[in-house]
């Protein structure tokens, strides 16, 4: 097992390794950037280095002053989290050669799965469902045409690389798909460097379902159920759980069968999340992120097994801490991402946190690195934590977040906790009747047409 980890992060997902780290009995090595001198998971880490200025390009995203980092205080590992690095197969490369072991997946997959064309081909060759669409990438609005004719309208244009709704655009008839294909082009140039783009059916009302995955190097993989992460706002997810209102027992061991077969033909190592989108009982892949996902704790909360832990013992060469077998699901999981922003227009909202209360209670979980007197700064993600809950149902669940969310306090800059307020209290939320589109739906239709 590794004496000392370097955690190649900051924020709540710093804080969420140190922490695992300690109980296993492991040192950390925070780095952080001048902005960050003063953060939480610095000011718990056993050692912390500073890797550069504010700018998440001249720190975070400084491969050379991370690796140096690691050498000087001779950490065995490096731990990326999510977002940053921890989905640069260039990255992980490095690591390994530098001596140091990458606590993810091999350069290989994360270079395969980065690529949403060539993930896709993996995909069915390991025998995954997709979503019916192009055969790789249409280069010209003639190729677009030929694709959607066969695939029949409503399509979505979608960029190769990267992610979060950027160079993705919907065509509802081949009028409409010149100027989609051309939008989605350009937003996918500007955005990735890469103007690639692919086609696939638009699906009209589908839920947004992950499959949890864990794959050691010995051969064994598991799946720890799904969830649900279909409340999103510009393709950012809002509010997950798991396990999902539209999944049951049967469904969710067909699915996870078929997946941590596909995963294991792959020869997948570590942790892993499968995207599907559910539609009319049917699963079709979207993509697959090979790193820990922000919602991780719905499924710690559900199954009692500490994915980052799992991660750690993976890239030391254990074998999983459990079978298949011995995977339970047992009660419900709901997860809120607080943002600093306002809670209407969504506007981020850095400043000095005068204030701040964390919820308790049985079942509460808050992931969370800020605290009172802390200064949330505008460089980076607007997350200030992620409130969980967990209980036997999920009416029992939605009525510990709706007391876990009045119950948290956090002054001097504006939040979303209204927002999540209005969820909880929804007909649809409590009846789980929603889908990919709702949330976009629900914030139009409650606007208020003062506020523009």
């Amino acid at each position: 097992m590794f004496d000392k980890i370097l955690i190649a992060n900051r924020g709540e997902i710093a804080l969420r390794v140190h922490r695992a780290c300690k109980e296993m009995g492991i040192h950390t090595v925070a780095i952080h950037s001048e902005a960050d001198r003063n953060a939480m998971h610095v000011r718990l880490a056993d050692e912390s280095v500073c890797v550069g200025p504010a700018s998440a390009a001249k720190s975070y995203l400084n491969i050379p002053a991370i690796i140096t980092a690691a050498k000087i205080t001779g950490a065995q590992a490096i731990h990326p989290g999510y977002g940053f690095l921890s989905e640069n197969a260039k990255f992980a490369e490095i690591v390994e050669k530098s001596g140091i072991t990458f606590i993810g997946p091999k350069p290989e997959h994360i270079r395969m799965m980065g690529d949403k064309i060539t993930a896709k081909e993996a995909i069915l060759t390991a025998g995954i469902p997709v979503v019916p669409g192009s055969d790789g990438a249409v280069s010209t609005v003639e190729d677009a045409k030929a694709a959607a004719k066969r695939i029949g309208y409503p399509v979505l244009i979608k960029a190769t690389a990267g992610g979060g709704g950027r160079g993705m655009k919907v065509a509802r008839n081949a009028e409409e798909l010149e100027v989609a294909w051309s939008t989605a082009r350009t937003e996918a140039k500007t955005a990735f460097g890469n103007e690639a783009v692919y086609m696939e059916k638009y699906l009209e009302k589908p839920r947004h379902i992950e499959i949890q995955v864990v794959a050691d190097s010995q051969g064994n993989v598991i799946h720890l159920g799904e969830r649900d992460c279909s409340l999103q706002r510009r393709h950012q997810k809002v509010f997950e759980e798991a396990p999902s209102p539209v999944i049951d027992a049967a469904a969710r061991a067909a699915i996870g069968k078929t997946v941590t077969t596909a995963i294991k033909k792959l020869g997948y190592l570590g942790v892993g999340t499968i995207e599907f989108l559910y539609e009319g009982g049917e699963f079709y892949f979207i993509e697959m992120n090979t790193r820990l996902q922000v919602e991780h704790p719905v499924t710690e909360m559900i199954t009692r097994v500490d994915l980052v832990q799992e991660q750690i013992r993976i890239a030391a060469g254990k074998e999983l801490s459990l079978k298949q077998k011995d995977v339970v699901i047992e009660g419900h999981a709901i997860e809120c991402r607080i943002n600093a922003e306002n809670p209407e227009t969504f506007t981020p909202s850095p400043g000095l946190i005068s204030d701040f209360h964390a919820p308790g209670g049985l079942g509460v979980r808050l992931d969370s690195a800020v605290y009172s007197g802390y200064r949330v700064p505008p460089h980076y993600d607007s997350l200030i934590g992620k409130l969980i809950v967990h209980a036997p149902t999920r009416a029992e669940a939605i009525a510990r977040l709706r007391r876990a969310l009045g119950e948290m306090v956090v002054g001097g800059v504006e939040t979303t906790l209204p927002l999540h307020m209005r969820l909880v209290d929804n007909k649809d939320i409590q009846k789980g009747d929603y889908d990919i589109h709702w949330l976009e739906n629900f914030l139009k239709s409650t606007k208020d047409p003062k506020k523009g």
